[in-house]
């Protein structure tokens, strides 16, 4: 069992791209008039927020491939490295990340570290960049245990997870309305994607895929995007704020508040970090189911529509 594995680091390789894409959907959208829109500050968190996506990684990543070296190591499968085997690490991997991204709006906890990625009120190709800077703490890198532990190296774990985030940038624009109806069914796509940031009621909770939209679809969280219902982006709540420490940390220090409340019985302390946002022991606070049923109420003509047909 070999503990050496070296595979390029595909996200600094596509960063020249990133750059050229996001030039090219600007100038796209000022001379159209037309695919999105760009507002300076909003852009510039972005920018902010992947550079210090990038420094927590090299900073923090020691403790996630100490782990994953540690499973390595007690494993006794190894699968070796051909290309079918990258291929199905791959698919097996995209697999995972439903999972956490879905996991990262149903547990607080978690929430509290991808919340930033949807904190903009636009959706052009910097969003893409707003990553964030906590994800270590989330403890998420748990799931991705079993591939390790079924003997996918883990330098060939995280080489596949980084081709998922870059395949993940260009799904980030208004500017590319709908691919052909064959791609659309098995591939996420920017419409799939501009309803995963929409915080319509429509379309809270839905389309967690990373690159293939057949997990959505397979697991009852696919959502249609709907030309009378354009998404609007961002939170359920928005911050306010070009602030990039703000959008990086806002939700830990409101999970900290919450929990600390006095008057809490121990599991309400503990429902504050893991229940879904919007929790409240008072029923104060509306979660996404909630702010669905009231929808409704207020308009009953949209029961059963897409969005508001899942259990």
């Amino acid at each position: 069992m070999s503990d050496t594995l070296n595979y390029p680091d595909v996200t600094q390789w596509a960063v020249p791209f990133f750059i050229a894409a996001i030039l090219a959907e600007f100038l796209w959208i000022a001379i159209k008039g037309r695919g999105g829109r760009y507002e300076t500050r909003d852009a510039v968190t972005s920018l902010i927020m992947g550079a210090g996506s990038v420094a927590s990684g090299l900073a923090l990543g020691v403790i996630a491939w100490g782990f994953f070296m540690i499973l390595w190591q007690i494993t006794p499968l190894d699968l070796g490295t051909s290309v079918w085997v990258i291929l199905l690490c791959f698919v097996l991997d995209d697999l995972r990340y439903y999972w956490v991204h879905r996991l990262g709006h149903r547990v607080r906890w978690v929430w509290a570290s991808h919340v930033n990625h949807h904190s903009s009120q636009h959706y052009n190709l910097t969003t893409a960049l707003r990553q964030t800077w906590t994800g270590t703490f989330s403890f998420i890198m748990i799931v991705r245990a079993p591939l390790i532990l079924l003997g996918f190296h883990p330098a060939m774990v995280l080489f596949v997870g980084g081709i998922n985030l870059v395949y993940q940038f260009w799904i980030h624009t208004e500017a590319i309305g709908k691919m052909p109806r064959w791609f659309e069914g098995v591939m996420n796509t920017p419409s799939h994607h501009r309803v995963h940031h929409g915080r319509n009621p429509r379309y809270l909770d839905c389309n967690y895929a990373g690159v293939f939209i057949i997990w959505d679809r397979l697991f009852g969280t696919f959502v249609p995007e709907q030309a009378h219902d354009r998404p609007d982006y961002g939170l359920v709540h928005n911050i306010g704020t070009f602030n990039p420490i703000r959008v990086a940390f806002h939700e830990w220090v409101s999970i900290f508040k919450d929990m600390t409340q006095p008057g809490l019985s121990l599991k309400q302390r503990f429902l504050y970090a893991v229940a879904p946002p919007g929790y409240s022991h008072d029923g104060s606070r509306d979660d996404s189911a909630t702010i669905r049923a009231k929808h409704l109420k207020r308009h009953p003509e949209d029961q059963g529509t897409a969005g508001f047909d899942r259990r």
